[in-house]
């Protein structure tokens, strides 16, 4: 097919997903907040309160992380870092993983990470939001995000989605996907 009739094409599609991103912003909006306890973490720190993650702000994007062993979710906590100063202009931003405090640091000073990261190591808090399953074939710890609201003394949970391959919280797959292969069977590495 032609070059441009074919990037036609591709445009016609880009808008239906366009779209379909405002269909799914209007269904956000009309989404019942799921109230959710106020957890606790740790950090190097100490002690942190899910609440005292928003600091200042009334909304907070969490980013349920693996940990250090799983490369694709150190490839979007590097997307995210490059995005920080972004991101913390709308909401508060953390990274919250299973690893030890210690060993989260560690990671996050080799990578160049520059947002703050709460262990959930020992709490309920990763299979309680859907990010931790016991068994089964997807046993174990599963990447995302959710983003809260705090309403009070309330913390509302707004939203929240998995994190995968060819998702919308990469763009090294957007930019993959404008060849004729895609990926092309490429994985992310520690280091190039």
């Amino acid at each position: 097919m032609a070059y441009t009739e074919t990037i036609q094409q591709l445009n016609d599609a880009r808008r239906r997903i366009l779209e379909i991103r405002a269909e799914m912003r209007e269904l956000q909006a009309g989404i019942e907040p799921e109230q959710v306890d106020d957890y606790e973490f740790t950090t190097t720190a100490g002690p942190v309160r899910l609440s005292q993650l928003f600091g200042d702000r009334d909304e907070l994007i969490l980013v349920h992380n693996m940990g250090s062993g799983c490369v694709y979710c150190t490839l979007w906590a590097d997307g995210l870092n490059g995005v920080l100063d972004h991101l913390e202009d709308r909401a508060a931003f953390v990274v919250s993983s299973p690893e030890s405090p210690d060993e989260q640091h560690k990671f996050a000073e080799s990578r160049g990470w520059r947002f703050r990261m709460v262990s959930h190591e020992g709490t309920s808090f990763a299979k309680d939001m859907g990010y931790y399953a016991d068994d089964g074939e997807y046993a174990g710890f599963h990447p995302g995000v959710s983003v809260f609201r705090k309403d009070g003394d309330r913390i509302l949970r707004l939203s929240d989605t998995a994190f995968g391959p060819d998702d919308d919280f990469c763009a090294v797959w957007h930019l993959y996907n404008l060849f004729p292969e895609g990926p092309d069977g490429w994985g992310p590495k520690y280091k190039y």
